[in-house]
């Protein structure tokens, strides 16, 4: 089974726990058999190897999300990286031609493209394993999966099929209607339409030979940022006659609200916090190292993080795009390949951070021009590079580090320390990588 998931979008309805480097996927709020807890994308990843343990995987997302992706499901996962943002037909044009010229994947196979992020159960994978074989068995170019609408939805856009069958072939496609037409549609036989359908390799190769000149994926990768922006369902999906659609009854979620996330939290609180019994239908998920206390709150969703704390009302917490849009604020914590970091203090000349590398992992080599750095190791043991000369540390040791030094660390068992970054114009863009 070949399977793309789009990662996309920044996230901003799930502040302050999601930002533009962590959207809403990479959240870990689902609760294991081993008491840990898990994010979307790492729920989804682990249902599709569950029915297909030798499933190619293929993440399509921006490069800010590549580093959370390494860090949650390692580095067995295939990334195809857009090199900005141009709609879901390029992206799914260059991960379908990244499948065929870097994975080798034949023409003649079958495809599923799905969004990262949905809600769904182990019978899901096997319905979207059953569409890849329709779509390679069958004569359709495009087999759809159709999901049987539980109420009528203003969110999102409608397939109308032609029967009732199992599989059946599509009459037409509707846009996101109103609350009265989508009743109309539903008595029509109509299904949400979830993103998700199938197809040949080669057939996406056609279409995007058709509307974008380019001779292989490296020159697709290049010529990227040229590319109109379009949807797949408005430059594919809506001029192909040859369409088919397939009905999924299991259970599915979009959870892009607070309200539609608590739904799933199986418990009232993740992180330290404290409800007294006159609450009612409240959700707390607490990343702070300090209490949170709520007492005779009802329908309200309470989230704190390094970025800010929401307090709301459910049903309102909907609306919350447009007011974080205003907020103007620097990445404060973020999942990096090697392990997180989150922002402690940030003065006028400085900035305090604190590390935390994984147990065989490292930071690049690099060096920064206009700030000094300190690193006071707080756990943990591991080998530091300074200058080209390597170092043992461990717990209280002290490295200090002028502008233009070049350095890295190490991490032999979990390291954690805090890094105090001194100079006028501390920014992200002030790091030159080297070799080592």
């Amino acid at each position: 089974m070949n399977i793309i998931l789009l990662s996309g979008g920044s996230g901003k309805r799930l502040w302050p726990l999601s930002n533009d480097i962590r959207s809403k996927q990479f959240i870990k709020i689902f609760k294991t058999s081993d008491g840990e807890y898990e994010s979307m994308v790492q729920r989804v990843y682990r249902q599709i190897l569950s029915v297909d343990k030798d499933a190619t995987v293929t993440i399509a997302t921006s490069k800010t999300q590549v580093s959370s992706i390494h860090n949650q499901l390692g580095n067995g996962v295939g990334v195809c990286v857009e090199p900005c943002r141009r709609d879901t037909f390029p992206a799914i044009a260059l991960a379908t031609t990244y499948l065929h010229d870097v994975m080798g994947v034949p023409e003649d196979e079958s495809v599923v493209v799905c969004p990262v992020d949905p809600y769904v159960n182990r019978d899901y994978f096997e319905a979207v394993q059953k569409l890849g074989e329709l779509a390679k068995t069958g004569d359709a170019n495009l087999v759809l999966m159709g999901i049987e609408p539980t109420y009528p939805s203003e969110k999102y856009g409608y397939i109308i099929p032609d029967g009732k069958e199992n599989v059946s072939k599509v009459q037409t496609f509707k846009e996101k209607p109103d609350e009265e037409t989508a009743k109309s549609y539903i008595a029509q036989g109509a299904l949400w339409n979830g993103g998700v359908f199938a197809y040949k390799l080669k057939y996406v190769l056609q279409k995007a030979h058709e509307l974008i000149d380019y001779t292989d994926y490296h020159d697709l990768f290049h010529k990227y940022e040229s590319l109109n922006k379009i949807s797949f369902d408005y430059a594919v999906v809506e001029k192909e006659d040859n369409i088919q659609v397939m009905r999924f009854s299991g259970e599915w979620k979009d959870l892009g609200t607070w309200n539609t996330l608590t739904e799933a939290m199986e418990e009232a609180s993740i992180g330290e916090a404290i409800l007294n019994d006159k609450c009612e239908n409240v959700h707390v998920i607490n990343e702070l190292d300090v209490p949170i206390l709520c007492m005779g709150l009802k329908d309200v969703v309470v989230s704190a993080s390094a970025e800010g704390i929401l307090v709301s009302d459910k049903d309102q917490s909907s609306y919350i795009k447009p007011f974080v849009d205003k907020i103007d604020q620097q990445i404060m914590f973020a999942d990096k390949s090697w392990g997180n970091f989150r922002v402690l203090d940030v003065e006028e000349e400085s900035m305090t951070i604190k590390v935390t590398l994984n147990p065989g992992h490292s930071m690049n080599y690099h060096s920064h021009a206009r700030r000094d750095e300190v690193w006071n190791v707080i756990s943990g043991s591991g080998r530091a590079v300074i200058d080209g000369q390597s170092m043992q540390v461990k717990t209280g040791d002290v490295i200090t580090m002028q502008a233009g030094c070049k350095h890295t660390i190490f991490a032999e068992t979990e390291l954690k320390m805090i890094e105090v970054q001194i100079g006028r114009d501390i920014s992200v863009h002030d790091k030159k990588k080297h070799e080592l």
